[in-house]
């Protein structure tokens, strides 16, 4: 479920945390789903309790978690999460289509590499 990679020039709780948004954002964790405990998962990742408690942290600082007092952090509702991540990635797409446009790659090839990405 959760690998870390320790070539990864990323803090280690960064790490988590984006894995546990993209699980999130693909539907693979169900809102209202209990998340791990935090020592369970430190003790499976092998890494200190306080690197994960961080990373959760970071997901309800950001709204992809809540936490319940006695009962643990729980996924919260994705719905605008993955619309705000929608949006990120069309600015970005955007972004490179311009920077891509004035380095004189135009609109037909842009496309055409566009088109041939399998889904």
């Amino acid at each position: 479920m959760i690998i870390i990679d320790y070539k990864d020039t990323r803090p280690i709780y960064e790490q988590v945390a984006e894995k546990f948004k993209t699980l999130i954002l693909k539907g693979v964790l169900q809102p209202d789903e209990q998340m791990p405990s935090v020592r369970n998962l430190a003790m499976e990742l092998s890494i200190n309790p306080n690197t994960i408690q961080k990373a959760y942290s970071e997901l309800e600082r950001e709204g992809f978690i809540y936490t319940v007092k006695g009962r643990g952090n729980f996924v919260a509702g994705s719905d605008h999460l993955l619309t705000e991540r929608k949006k990120s990635c069309l600015e970005q797409i955007l972004k490179l289509v311009k920077e891509a446009m004035e380095y004189g790659i135009d609109k037909e090839e842009i496309i055409a590499q566009i088109q041939g990405i399998e889904s």
